[in-house]
């Protein structure tokens, strides 16, 4: 009878853990299969007690292999996942653990997060079955079962409420399963036995009371405190450079436009699908930046407008030719069956954990939430820290730029009214065309908005507009966004390259993420001149005043110093000197540093990531190298037009030295050729314009062309500047472009204009 009130103890304590772990799923799935697992361990622990204990281990595994199966097949069925069960039983063993950690919350009990919990649940259950029931040390026999209730209190988190009655049953069970362990004594012991024992009992009393005020306000105070999140410690779901920012694949997608992406389903009204959404922003590029979290077939629901009209979308999308991670759907999704997913409930951008592949067929439900638009035009819009992430703007914005920004929002004091002022310039101003190169960092919008027309300027596709759009609604206070996606067709159909297109929302006050459509409505859009004229660059004025001379610098030091110099104490002299060795030393560290750290940089540019990450990175030092050099590439020249640019012979060296006659400057000695720089070109277009299908031959070629130029370069450069190029901090500190969106595209594009 004991052993069955110690079994019945042990079962309830584990189904308890499953209880407490089971708060952050979705539904109870969980908390049963796990109350299953403590059944079947611990009833077969009593059950074959009598059984040799070599025995036990061997059926036990059988029993939960069993068991597992089991569960793998009740839950697959539950999240209506098809395919081999083998492979199913596979993948959710090898990646339990880190899709549970990275789950969204509440999670969906999926194969792959039940299966851990119930393994670990059988395990301790096997455990504290063998040692409280068979061994009969109950005490000891606890340990894997509150070890197991720990670990489900961790893995909880913040993520669920307080679990107090849970917590309380489980001491309980606890208590029950000690108390039936206890066993009378038989005879009476003697007095001077009865004293030690009641000294040993008052000893530990007093111990424990100790122990409860040293640790109690410490358990006090976490009683309270939040706990820690796991999930923090666990990287989720990561994206490469095209799915963090697709605004790069407009410019491809708009020179195929009849490559076939995917198929929809027909559908109500004509549609509009998101493929990401991209709230920052540095200078450079447009990003996605989110948290990916696994999520399950049901997505959390997203907070709904006051006053919204909300209509249900339900569309069956199958995937063509579109690669990358990133799933196209319409806005807001709260189902998805058919492919198992990643959200970011931020933005609202789903991804799928396994490349996209032709074929790929899954269903999706949205909500389409739709204000009173009327009530744009006195509208506002938010402010603060919540919304700062949607105001940034770059470190450094052109004066181009922020003067058009303040000449648009000037007279424009309500919201609406500076967004509708932005959206209604660039229509009327500028020009779509297909093959304008790629590119949205400030270099590509200023020629953009400022370029001459004759040389291709003004002129731009669906990313340059929206770029625009959004960077100028920054600069007047408007939060916004870029949003990628696609037009799908009312009556279903083809979705193709030609169909991709980027707008910008703002966000306003009970409104929420309001698009704009910055798009030109006519071909012969007015030149920008005719509104807007850069003011003409000041010289920069001369100092009226010239620079100390070094006798009134030392004659302005402090009177202290002054005084111990005229009467020659060696106070001075010592504190001088201990400066200037300090000063010596911190010089010499610094540039010790700096060199370490530029050998570092190139190391991690040309050996790290993918092979189109370290062509990128060998272009950086080919960069890097010219403007060492004193010829800084130009920006806007393609790939091809800046390896000519880099070959071409640098103007003569002066040594350092002063020419003491005018005159032109003479001739410099036959030097060698600079090395090639094909390799390089070519798999920067290969990023460009194939992404992925650089190989590691063609990246290693690329950085050792790019090395050997820059090594060639700083050959023909004096001695002191071979110096100096080594200790230079310049490349640390360097904003550059990324390669892909600035060199290859504008090169593809004004290949063809050429053509």
């Amino acid at each position: 009878m004991r052993a069955l009130v110690v079994a019945a103890a042990l079962a309830g304590m584990i189904a308890l853990a499953g209880v407490a772990l089971g708060r952050i799923y979705a539904d109870s799935l969980l908390a049963l299969l796990v109350a299953g697992a403590a059944l079947g361990s611990v009833g077969l622990g009593v059950a074959a007690r009598r059984l040799p204990n070599w025995a036990v281990a061997p059926l036990s595994a059988v029993l939960l292999a069993a068991y597992t199966i089991v569960v793998l097949k009740v839950a697959a069925g539950r999240a209506e996942m098809t395919g081999p069960l083998v492979k199913i039983a596979r993948d959710s063993l090898a990646n339990g653990i880190p899709r549970l950690l990275t789950a969204m919350i509440p999670v969906e009990p999926t194969p792959d997060t039940v299966v851990v919990p119930v393994i670990a649940a059988w395990l301790a259950g096997l455990a504290a079955a063998e040692v409280a029931v068979r061994a009969g040390r109950v005490l000891l026999g606890l340990a894997p079962v509150i070890a197991l209730y720990v670990g489900a209190l961790y893995v909880v988190g913040p993520n669920a409420s307080a679990g107090g009655w849970t917590t309380l049953g489980f001491a309980g069970l606890a208590v029950v399963a000690l108390a039936a362990s206890a066993r009378p004594a038989q005879v009476e012991a003697p007095s001077k036995v009865r004293g030690r024992a009641a000294a040993g009992a008052a000893a530990g009393l007093v111990a424990v009371l100790a122990l409860a005020a040293a640790i109690g306000p410490w358990i006090g105070g976490q009683v309270s405190a939040t706990p820690v999140d796991p999930r923090r410690y666990v990287q989720p779901p990561q994206v490469d450079s095209l799915d963090e920012s697709p605004l790069n694949r407009i410019s491809g997608w708009m020179l195929a436009p009849q490559q076939p992406l995917l198929e929809v389903s027909a559908s109500a009204k004509k549609v509009r699908l998101r493929l990401a959404v991209m709230p920052d922003y540095d200078g450079i590029t447009w990003r996605v930046g989110a948290t990916y979290r696994n999520a399950g077939k049901v997505l959390p629901q997203q907070p709904r407008l006051a006053d919204a009209a909300i209509h249900e979308v339900r569309q069956q999308i199958t995937i063509d030719g579109l690669t990358g991670r990133l799933l196209p759907v319409v806005p807001t999704p709260t189902e998805i069956t058919g492919a198992r997913v990643a959200f970011d409930a931020t933005t609202g951008t789903v991804i799928r954990p396994e490349q996209l592949t032709a074929g790929l067929r899954y269903d999706v439900v949205s909500e389409e939430q739709t204000p009173d638009y009327n009530l744009l035009p006195t509208a506002d819009v938010p402010s603060g820290a919540t919304v700062a992430r949607y105001l940034t703007a770059g470190a450094e914005v052109p004066d181009q730029i922020q003067r058009l920004a303040d000449q648009l929002a000037d007279g424009n004091g309500a919201a609406y009214d500076r967004a509708a002022a932005i959206e209604d310039f660039l229509a009327e101003h500028y020009r779509k065309v297909a093959d304008a190169p790629s590119g949205h960092a400030y270099p590509n919008l200023s020629f953009f908005l400022f370029g001459p027309r004759d040389h291709g300027g003004q002129v731009g596709t669906s990313e340059q507009f929206a770029a625009s759009f959004a960077v100028l609604a920054r600069l007047t206070g408007l939060p916004s966004r870029v949003v990628v996606g696609f037009d799908a067709p009312a009556a279903g159909g083809t979705v193709t390259g030609g169909d991709a297109i980027a707008w910008p929302e703002v966000l306003f006050d009970g409104l929420g993420w309001v698009p704009f459509d910055p798009m030109p409505k006519n071909r012969n859009p007015r030149p920008v001149e005719e509104d807007f004229t850069p003011k003409p660059t000041k010289p920069p004025t001369p100092p009226s005043e010239p620079p100390p001379s070094a006798s009134s610098t030392s004659s302005s030091a402090p009177p202290a110093v002054l005084a111990a110099a005229h009467e020659g104490g060696p106070g001075a002299v010592a504190v001088a000197g201990a400066g200037s060795g300090s000063l010596l030393l911190v010089l010499v560290a610094a540039a010790l540093s700096v060199v370490a750290m530029r050998r570092s940089l190139r190391r991690r540019r040309l050996t790290a990531g993918t092979p189109d990450d370290r062509i990128a990175g060998a272009w950086s030092e080919l960069s890097d190298a010219l403007r060492l050099a004193g010829r800084p590439m130009p920006s806007h020249l393609a790939a091809t037009e800046a390896a000519a640019y880099a070959k071409e012979p640098s103007p003569p060296r002066r040594n350092g030295l002063r020419r003491a006659t005018p005159g032109p400057a003479p001739a410099s000695s036959a030097e060698p050729p600079l090395p090639p720089l094909d390799e390089l070109v070519a798999g920067i277009n290969t990023v460009g314009f194939a992404p992925g299908a650089a190989n590691d031959g063609q990246a290693s070629r690329a950085g050792q062309q790019a090395t050997a130029y820059a090594t060639a370069l700083r050959a023909r450069r004096s001695w002191w500047r071979r110096i100096w190029w080594s200790f230079h901090p310049g490349p640390l500190r360097w904003r550059r472009r990324q390669v892909a969106e600035n060199h290859s595209p504008s090169g593809a594009g004004s290949s063809r204009r050429r053509l």
